[in-house]
C-alpha cells in the first residue's frame, strides 16, 4: 500500500481533522464529544488525541492520507468514554491502579503497530496518542476487573443459533433483521419464547432421530451455565455484560453469512466459581473482559455521543457511525425497544 508524499499527507491530515471538528452538533452542549453520566468528554480533548494520532508515522499518517480520520475519531471517543466508566467503576468498587505496575510498563518499549489489522492498529495508534499514565492506568483497571470476573462471575442462559441456509436467510442483512425480530419477540414474552424453543427442539430431535442425524447438532440449548474463567472467548461478549432477564442478539464473527445467536440470559451470579478453564486469556481478552464488565454500569451512567462521531454500540462497546453499523441488539425482558 503506497503512502502519499509527506507534504500531501500533512495537507490531508489538516483537512480531515478540520472536517471532523467542524461538522455536526453536540449532544446538547457546545464543546461536548460525549456525555458519560454527569461527566463530559470534551471536543478539545478528543481533537488533541486525533491531532497527535494522525501525526504518528507511518500508520497514523497513512490513515489520514486515506481519509480515515473518522475511524481515529470514533476510537478516541471510545477510549475516553471507557476511561470515564473505569474511573466510576473504580470508585464504586474500591479499585486503585497499581502504580508500581504502571511505572514498570512505562519503561517498556511500545509494541509495533499491527498494520495488517486496521482495527487493532487504530486502537494502538489512539492509545499512544493519549496521556501515557492515564492509558496505562485504564489498562491496569481493566485487568483488575477481568481478574475479579474470572474468579466470581457466571451466567446462565438459553440460546438459539440462526445458521444461514438452515431455516434462516442467507442474506446478511435479512439474517440480522431476523435475529433482531426474534430478540424483540423473546423479550416481549420470555416464558412463551422458552416454550416455543422447547417445542422446536422436540420437533427437531424427532426429525433427527427419524433421519439418522446427530441430535446434538440442533442449534437450541437450555440452561447453559458458563463461567468467565471457563470461556474467556465468551466472557468478552455481551452475554457476560448484560444483567439477568435480558435477550441478546450477536453475530458469531465479522464475515458475511456468519451465524447469529440469540441468548436469553436468565441468571447472573457473582460468587466464587470452580471448574476447568478454557485456557489463560490473551492480553487482548483480558482488556476486553475488563471493558465488558463496565457494560452493566452504562444503563446507570447513560452515554450520549455527539452525532458527528456516531452512536454508542452497547454490544460492541464502541462508537459506530450509525445504528445500522451496530453489532447486535440488547433488549430487557418486558421491553419492546433496544437498550442504548
Amino acid at each position: 500500500m503506497r503512502i502519499m508524499g509527506r507534504r500531501r499527507a500533512l495537507v490531508a491530515v489538516g483537512a480531515s481533522a478540520l472536517l471532523l471538528a467542524g461538522c455536526g452538533s453536540g449532544p446538547s452542549q457546545v464543546g461536548a464529544a460525549a456525555f458519560v453520566g454527569g461527566t463530559t468528554v470534551s471536543l478539545d480533548k478528543v481533537q488533541q488525541v486525533i491531532d497527535k494520532a494522525v501525526s504518528e508515522p507511518p500508520y497514523g499518517q497513512q490513515l489520514a492520507a486515506q481519509h480515515k480520520v473518522d475511524a481515529i475519531g470514533r476510537e478516541a471517543v471510545r477510549q475516553l468514554i471507557v476511561h470515564e466508566l473505569l474511573v466510576k467503576a473504580a470508585a464504586k468498587q474500591g479499585l486503585v491502579p497499581d502504580e508500581g505496575e504502571i511505572a514498570l510498563q512505562m519503561t517498556k518499549p511500545a509494541a509495533p503497530v499491527p498494520a495488517a489489522d486496521e482495527a487493532a492498529a487504530v486502537t494502538q495508534v489512539v492509545a499512544r496518542a493519549r496521556d501515557p499514565h492515564e492509558q496505562l492506568s485504564d489498562a491496569n483497571l481493566e485487568k483488575q476487573l477481568a481478574t475479579k470476573a474470572q474468579k466470581t462471575l457466571s451466567v446462565t442462559f438459553d440460546y438459539i443459533a440462526l445458521v444461514p441456509g438452515d431455516s434462516a436467510s442467507t442474506d446478511p442483512a435479512a439474517l440480522r433483521s431476523q435475529a433482531f425480530d426474534i430478540t424483540r419477540k423473546f423479550a416481549g414474552n420470555p416464558a412463551g419464547a422458552r416454550q416455543a424453543m422447547q417445542q422446536q427442539l422436540s420437533d427437531a430431535q424427532q426429525q433427527a432421530s427419524m433421519s439418522g442425524q446427530d441430535p446434538s447438532a440442533i442449534p437450541i440449548h437450555f440452561d447453559q451455565v458458563v463461567t468467565a474463567a471457563q470461556a474467556p472467548s465468551l466472557a468478552v461478549g455481551p452475554v457476560f455484560g448484560v444483567p439477568a432477564n435480558t435477550v441478546v442478539a450477536v453475530q458469531a464473527s465479522l464475515p458475511q453469512n456468519a451465524v447469529w445467536y440469540v441468548f436469553m440470559v436468565n441468571k447472573r451470579t457473582d460468587s466464587p466459581v470452580a471448574g476447568d478453564a478454557e485456557g489463560a486469556p490473551t492480553p487482548e481478552q483480558v482488556s476486553a473482559i475488563g471493558i465488558r464488565m463496565l457494560q452493566s454500569s452504562i444503563a446507570d451512567a447513560g452515554i450520549r455521543i455527539n452525532p458527528r462521531y456516531g452512536v454508542w454500540d452497547v454490544v460492541g462497546m464502541k462508537v459506530v457511525p450509525n445504528q445500522d453499523a451496530t453489532t447486535g441488539l440488547v433488549v430487557p425482558y418486558g421491553a419492546a425497544a433496544p437498550q442504548q
